[in-house]
């Protein structure tokens, strides 16, 4: 029996709740994701530029937590998630912006969800994100308390924790060969792709 597994129950508590908080933001995330590319491959709904650097940030924010499930909690993984959520709210806010007022040529991209557009999505999405981190340190704070139990000590979370892991590197293998295949090496369009014969 590991240290981590014998240590006592109050001890565990605290960092069990962080690593459950974190696999529930992971599988929004990664539900969101899925979301967004079955609207492209199942719709036909090709991302704009704008687009496609929302999906950047939000596999930043997955990274981030991957590495906490990784390597145990750090401040660092938890700023790397912050920093890639505060790129996601100024990028999608910049296209919500320039999208606000539908004129030809500018109207927002893809279809409506529940009445709203990915951008404006992506800025609660992005403002969810940061709260929830906010309630998460509020409440549990952190440093040793929860650096002192990984999440290895917590097997079928770990486990869970790892499949999903992998689901959302293949998103993003995915999202990378559908760039690829959308923008070529030059400037990304939304009318079709630009490695595909038309």
């Amino acid at each position: 029996m590991s240290a981590e597994s014998a240590a006592p129950v109050e001890q565990r508590l605290a960092p069990l709740l962080n690593y459950l908080f974190l696999f529930l933001m992971l599988l929004v995330i990664a539900a969101i994701l899925t979301a967004a590319m079955t609207l492209q491959y199942g719709y036909g709904e090709l991302p704009c530029p704008l687009c496609l650097l929302q999906r950047v940030a939000l596999f930043g924010v997955c990274f981030g937590i991957m590495q906490q499930f990784r390597h145990g909690f750090s401040y660092r993984n938890s700023g790397l998630s912050m920093l890639f959520a505060i790129f996601l709210l100024i990028v999608s806010v910049r296209q919500t912006l320039l999208d606000i007022y539908p004129r030809p040529g500018h109207e927002y991209i893809g279809s409506a969800v529940f009445g709203l557009h990915m951008p404006v999505w992506s800025i609660l999405i992005a403002l969810a994100l940061l709260i929830a981190f906010a309630v998460k340190f509020s409440i549990l704070g952190g440093g040793e308390k929860l650096a002192a139990v990984r999440a290895q000590a917590f097997p079928l979370l770990d486990r869970l924790a790892t499949v999903l892991c992998v689901y959302v590197i293949a998103l993003c293998m995915v999202n990378f060969v559908s760039v690829v295949l959308q923008c070529g090496l030059g400037e990304c369009h939304t009318f079709g792709y630009a490695l595909l014969p038309k």
